[in-house]
């Protein structure tokens, strides 16, 4: 397993790119977008530039990872010739089912097709396939170069031989990947939505302060960062939809979104990719509380 395709050139998919490429895969990174390429690779750049500063790498390294990735907007040809296929597109079920039946008809036939997803079913994304038993989840974490945890996410149909090869690829990648079923959220957003949405809730009802509760949960309960901190950098539009799949999958009340959540995305703060989310990051990369629109 040496040609790797991976669609989306955003965020999670310029990392999963990056960690591909590092370690001697031929990669093919696919967006429908130049722009979201050429971002996309900008940011692999200046990651790795980071790293030889820290004497991680050398200028060597960073040329040889750069040299195994090949941007195309091409979806049908960038998966013609590949042994897996990673989609890292928007968290979106439509788009992902579009993505999934096009893949299987343009890759080869003895191909896995793995999703990204953090929390859409393996099972639904695999019925619009031909080849239901070589569909499975890695739920990479971000950042994707540095975290090591791999959510690997077993459908209904998944076969023993294709999760056994994922798994053992992931830790050749040097993760430790975690083998799950396929129930909404899996194991990670299953627990870290709620205590996010929470967060928000306990904000909502004027319980305390963004900083203040932040600081309760790193310096109280030893979390590196806040759920506040850590849903600005997730994206809320992302935890907004992983919550809208939990409600839809459980019918549970308790995965309801807080109704501030909703108010914010619709009013275009989505976190640290859009300025401003609960902190803001428009005039630097420090953390300020964004406080009047609380009060």
């Amino acid at each position: 397993m040496k040609n790797i395709a991976v669609i989306g050139a955003g965020t999670m998919g310029n990392g999963i790119a990056h960690t591909f490429a590092q370690k001697g895969f031929k990669v093919s990174l696919i967006d429908i977008s130049p722009e979201a390429l050429e971002r996309g690779l900008g940011t692999i750049a200046k990651n790795l530039d980071r790293m030889i500063v820290k004497e991680k790498i050398s200028e060597a390294d960073k040329k040889e990872t750069l040299d195994n990735i090949n941007s195309i907007t091409d979806l049908n040809k960038g998966v013609s010739n590949t042994d897996l296929i990673v989609e890292a597109a928007t968290e979106n079920v439509d788009l992902k089912l579009k993505i999934f039946k096009q893949i299987d008809e343009a890759s080869p036939k003895n191909a896995i097709l793995a999703t990204n997803t953090s929390s859409i079913s393996i099972t639904k994304i695999a019925a619009v396939t031909s080849r239901p038993e070589a569909v499975i989840g890695m739920h990479f974490m971000n950042p994707v170069p540095i975290m090591k945890l791999v959510e690997v996410i077993r459908g209904y149909s998944t076969s023993d031989e294709v999760t056994n090869q994922i798994m053992e690829l992931s830790k050749t990648l040097g993760k430790v990947p975690t083998e799950v079923n396929d129930y909404p959220g899996f194991v990670a957003n299953r627990i870290l939505m709620p205590m996010i949405n929470e967060a928000i809730e306990t904000l909502y009802n004027g319980v305390a302060g963004v900083s203040e509760i932040d600081t309760v949960m790193k310096l109280g309960m030893a979390h590196p960062m806040g759920p506040l901190q850590l849903a600005d950098f997730i994206g809320l539009d992302v935890c907004l939809s992983i919550l809208h799949v939990m409600y839809e999958g459980f019918k549970n009340p308790k995965y309801a979104p807080c109704p501030l959540l909703v108010n914010m995305v619709q009013a275009g703060k989505m976190g640290v990719k859009s300025g401003e989310g609960f902190y803001d990051y428009s005039t630097s990369r420090k953390a300020e509380v964004v406080s009047a629109q609380f009060n």
